[in-house]
Order: C-alpha cells, then sequence, then structure tokens
C-alpha cells in the first residue's frame, strides 16, 4: 500500500537491519486522504475515499464525452443507464439509431438544438401560479421552466424525503427527461441537501459497479475496489476488514454460504432437539421429555395429569417387570432398531457438531480476549521507550499483536470450514495446516503475554517474537492458499445435509 511514512531520510538511515519489520510496519500505514493499493493472498484492491470516488467518476464520463463529443451531463446521464458499463454502452452508441437510445435514457438528443419560447415579461409558474421575472425562470433541456424557487422545494423533498439522485425527471406533467447534476448544483443553496445529493449519487455509483462496495465500517464513507469479484478479505483505509462478498467480517478460509449455514446454525433450535434426542426419552403415555437423573429405572412422569410409570430401559409399563414371564433383559431387534438407530444418529451429529463448535467458540474467545491485549503492549510499549528504545524500536509489539489477532480469526472459520467438508486426501492436508498455524499462534500468543523486565529478557524476546510472527504469517498464508487452490480446482466435497 502506497504512503507516506512521515520520516526524513535521515530517520531512516539511522535504523539497523534488525528493524527492517518495523520499517515496514510504518510504510504500510494507511493515510486516511489517500488511495490505498493492497494485496492480500494474491487479492489486489485498492480503498477509494469520497474524493477518489467522484475522480473516478469524473474520468469515466471524460473518457466517454471525448468519444461521442456531448456534454458532460449527458454522458453522465448515459453511463447511468448503461449501469457505469461503458463497453456496453460504446456498443449501442454506435450500433445505430442514437434518438431512440437518448428516448430511452430519458435525455434530449444533444446534438440536436432544441428552441425554447421566450418567455414574456412576467409570466406565471404551472407549479406555484405565481407571477415570476423571466430571469427567475429556468428548467432542463427539454423546455418546461418553473420558477427557481419550486424547482428547490421539488428537488429537496426528492433527494432529503424520497432518496432519490439520478433519475430526478423534470416536474412538469408526463415528461419523463431527466435533470441533470449541473442544474442539481445551480438550483440547490442548503449545503445538507447538496452533501446528500452527492452521497447518493457515489451510492448509485457504487452500486452499479459490480467491483465496487462501500465499506461497512461505523461511519465510514470509503469504498473498495477489487480487480474481479470475490468473496475475499479486504481492508479499508479505516482498518475495517470484511469480506467484499457478503460485507460481513473477515471469515477467510470458509465461503459466504456456508458461514450463513453455520450461524443459522449455532442460532436456531435444532441442536437443542438433537440434544434431547441424544439425552432423553419420551413418556410412552403423554410423549413428554424425561432425562434421567438417577440410578434407579423405575420412571415416574412429572406431567400432573399422567403420571405413568415406565422402565427406562424398554419403557414398557413397570407393573409387570415383577412377573416371571415379563422379558424386559430380552433384546428384541426388530422393535428396538428404528430406535437404536434414530438415538445414535443423534449422539453421533451432536458429538461431531460439539466438537468443531468448541473449537470455533474457544478460539472466538481467546480472539476477543487477545483484542484488549492492545492495551497492555501499548503499556509494554510505552515502558520500552521510558527505558530507552525509540518509537520505532518497539513497533514489533504492535504488528505481533496484529497478526496474532488475524491467525486467530482465521483459525476459527477453519473450523466451520472443517464442519463441512468431507473427509479425502486433501481434507488431511488441510487439518495439517491447520494444526501448523493452530501451534504457530499459541506460541506467538505465549510470547507476547510474557513479562519483559530487563534489556536482556527484551533482546531476546523481540527476535522470538519476530521470528514467530513470521512463521505464523507463513503457515496462515500456506493454509489460505491451500483452500483456495482447492476453490479453484474444485477440490473440496461438502456435507449439505
Amino acid at each position: 500500500m502506497d504512503s507516506d511514512d512521515g520520516y526524513d531520510d535521515e530517520a531512516v538511515d539511522l535504523c539497523t537491519d534488525d528493524d527492517e519489520d518495523e520499517l515496514d510496519l510504518v510504510e504500510s500505514t494507511p493515510m486516511a486522504s489517500q488511495q490505498s493499493h493492497e494485496k492480500a493472498d494474491d487479492f489486489d484492491f485498492d480503498c477509494l475515499t469520497p474524493e477518489t470516488i467522484a475522480k473516478t467518476m469524473i474520468e469515466s464520463i471524460e473518457e466517454v464525452n471525448n468519444i461521442f463529443q456531448i456534454p458532460a451531463t449527458a454522458a453522465r446521464q448515459l453511463l447511468v443507464f448503461f449501469n457505469w458499463d461503458k463497453e456496453r454502452l460504446l456498443e449501442r452508441y454506435f450500433s445505430g439509431d442514437q434518438d431512440k437510445l437518448f428516448a430511452q435514457a430519458h435525455i434530449v438528443n444533444p446534438h440536436k438544438k432544441r428552441h425554447i419560447p421566450t418567455l414574456p415579461s412576467t409570466a406565471t409558474c404551472q407549479i406555484c401560479f405565481g407571477g415570476v421575472e423571466p430571469k427567475d425562470f429556468t428548467g432542463v433541456e427539454c423546455g418546461h421552466q418553473f420558477c427557481r424557487d419550486c424547482w428547490e422545494m421539488y428537488l429537496t423533498v426528492k433527494i432529503s424525503d424520497e432518496g432519490m439522485c439520478q433519475d430526478i425527471s423534470c416536474p412538469a406533467h408526463e415528461c419523463r427527461i431527466l435533470v441533470d447534476e449541473v442544474t442539481v448544483y445551480q438550483l440547490l443553496k442548503d449545503p445538507v441537501v447538496i452533501k446528500k445529493y452527492q452521497y447518493l449519487l457515489a451510492g448509485c455509483y457504487i452500486e452499479a459497479n459490480r467491483l465496487m462496495k462501500f465499506c461497512p465500517g461505523p461511519g465510514c464513507q470509503n469504498a473498495v475496489r477489487v480487480t474481479y469479484n470475490e468473496s475475499r478479505q479486504v481492508r479499508c483505509l479505516c482498518n475495517h476488514s470484511f469480506c467484499f462478498g457478503c460485507l460481513d467480517l473477515a471469515h477467510e478460509p470458509v465461503k459466504c454460504h456456508y458461514l450463513k449455514k453455520w450461524k443459522k446454525k449455532c442460532d436456531n433450535e435444532s441442536e437443542t432437539s438433537n440434544w434431547l434426542s441424544a439425552n432423553t426419552k419420551e413418556c410412552p403415555k403423554c410423549h413428554a421429555a424425561i432425562e434421567k437423573g438417577g440410578g434407579c429405572n423405575h420412571m415416574v412422569c412429572r406431567n400432573r395429569s399422567c403420571k405413568f410409570e415406565f422402565c427406562w430401559v424398554c419403557q414398557g409399563p413397570w407393573q409387570p417387570h415383577g412377573s416371571s414371564w415379563y422379558n424386559c433383559n430380552r433384546y428384541d431387534e426388530k422393535d428396538a432398531k428404528a430406535a437404536r438407530n434414530s438415538q445414535a444418529t443423534s449422539r453421533a451429529s451432536l458429538d461431531r457438531y460439539l466438537f468443531y463448535y468448541n473449537r470455533y467458540a474457544n478460539h472466538l474467545r481467546s480472539a476477543k480476549l487477545e483484542k484488549k491485549l492492545n492495551d497492555s503492549i501499548k503499556k509494554k510499549m510505552d515502558e520500552l521507550q521510558r527505558r530507552g528504545m525509540t518509537w520505532i524500536e518497539v513497533q514489533f509489539l504492535t504488528k505481533a499483536v496484529d497478526v496474532l489477532c488475524m491467525s486467530r480469526e482465521t483459525l476459527m472459520y477453519t473450523y466451520v470450514f472443517a464442519f463441512y467438508l468431507k473427509k479425502n486426501n486433501q481434507s488431511v492436508i488441510f487439518e495439517e495446516n491447520q494444526k501448523d498455524v493452530e501451534m504457530a499462534t499459541e506460541t506467538l500468543s505465549g510470547y507476547l503475554e510474557r513479562d519483559m523486565l530487563t534489556a536482556d529478557v527484551v533482546a531476546e524476546l523481540k527476535r522470538k517474537v519476530q521470528d514467530q510472527l513470521r512463521y505464523c504469517q507463513q503457515r496462515r498464508s500456506v493454509l489460505l492458499a491451500h483452500v483456495y487452490e482447492g476453490y479453484d480446482k474444485e477440490l473440496w466435497d461438502y456435507i449439505e445435509a
């Protein structure tokens, strides 16, 4: 990512080779006013501020305008009609029947001059029916003119109340000619309405472009542009990391579809039903769910309207169990097969789910705790600087915490990925990579939680932390590369049910 690190040449020359990682970190710090170009795991994207969004819009308009030689407002409206797809617009424009094209886009053909009648000294506005001087009348290319006050009120309602921007038409009855942005800017006076209009224009531009999306970070107005549309992790200038596909928090390596299924599975009552099926039995009479709390197999239903007494083992009435002819100890394969299969299947399904959920939840808790680690790390950095270390020399701790949190989040989602994964040779490789990342992450976490008391301890710990964070990054990259290779080559088989 290109940005100014804010340091002069002399300051850089004073740094030793041991501080290369710290320099890399400083040079990669985003500046909110700049356009950011990044590459994450072979996925290129760049971040656009509101200013750069407007600039890219203008560049597209100028490119079309230079070819068509029409006003910029008409060029923008044509681009809007084709969802900012310049190739489709060029193909349609030069295929003939331009009059029909402009009519479909609700634009007056700029190649044909339209005569606008001269107004008398005092004219009547057809909206407010007030007498207005000709200089206070205005309109768009269709020739319909109204007073400026009515225009301003009309545009304000359309923008502020109805949230419209690029599809505002002339207020004349049955006139469908669109109002261009130059006219809007000339007529509006309220800066709040103007700002909302600009935001709506940018929003329509981003929504029409499948390679751009607004950052979902709180209060962020930036956008992210990618080179190809895929559900991959991106990071905005505001430092918010998210999935480009679903705009949820970054969740590599699991795909959006399976993460949605996982969350639904965790939230709904299906697992409660599985637990009840695996750990309880129904009363043979009233079918209430009963959990065995003691060693005695003589069960009495607690339902006040039932009070049925039965055997927990065979679920038959308890009364004949004392008779010599009653064979509770004899297994009947035919009668018990369905119940046995249902019970075993539910228990196995529950055990498998709990295996992956417990590990997912454990890494989720660790990730939340390690985000709080930033506070203690900042205190350690301040203490190290008081002992004589420079600001750059202690930045390895910040980078290590970032790598730790990123690795922890990746591990969390690998268990969601693995839950829906069928066993094959590739899944075995995946689990080995997962184990390597897990071990590297736990080792790095242990280093960062150690106390730093003496200069010797700090120097040794710094070396270990830097080595471990590099190793952790490397193992995470290997894991993700293998998963995405599996996506590309369709190596993964999934458990859909």
